[in-house]
């Protein structure tokens, strides 16, 4: 089972990042997640997979547009990749972005986050939240 959700979350930091590298030349990455009242939703996982297969320096996030009805954190955790690109096993820092709304709210919220990059590349993504008692499965991501 362990197993399994470490390979859900290494596809989901390559989709993240394929998806991110296709909108990037936009300078605007927008993104759709689903979540239920309360209840935390993650949005995004940011990391560095040098092509020696070590960590690279992580992005700074900047919350540029807070959400009208929730919470935005984010959060230390550790990715543990296996079979990504050229990278048979390999574990690096990740930051780990989540959203909750507020108890009582379904509805649609919304909130910008501006990517730093290391080597200076900027990014602002959009994230826009459907709130519901019963959200479909999956985060979107």
């Amino acid at each position: 089972m362990l197993a399994m959700a470490r390979c859900w979350l290494a596809a989901s930091l390559l989709a993240s990042a394929s998806a991110l590298a296709a909108h990037a030349q936009a300078g605007v990455v927008e993104r759709q997640v689903k979540a239920a009242p309360g209840h935390d939703v993650r949005f995004g996982i940011y990391g560095d997979i040098r092509p020696d297969c070590t960590s690279g320096p992580l992005p700074a996030i900047k919350l540029v547009a807070a959400p009208a009805h929730g919470t935005v954190t984010v959060k230390r955790g550790t990715l543990k990749a296996t079979n990504f690109k050229q990278c048979l096993a390999t574990e690096l820092p990740v930051l780990v972005g989540f959203y909750r709304s507020a108890a009582d709210f379904n509805g649609s919220d919304e909130f910008e986050l501006e990517i730093s990059f290391p080597a200076g590349r900027k990014e602002i993504q959009r994230i826009r939240v459907s709130v519901t008692d019963n959200p479909a499965s999956g985060q979107g991501i």
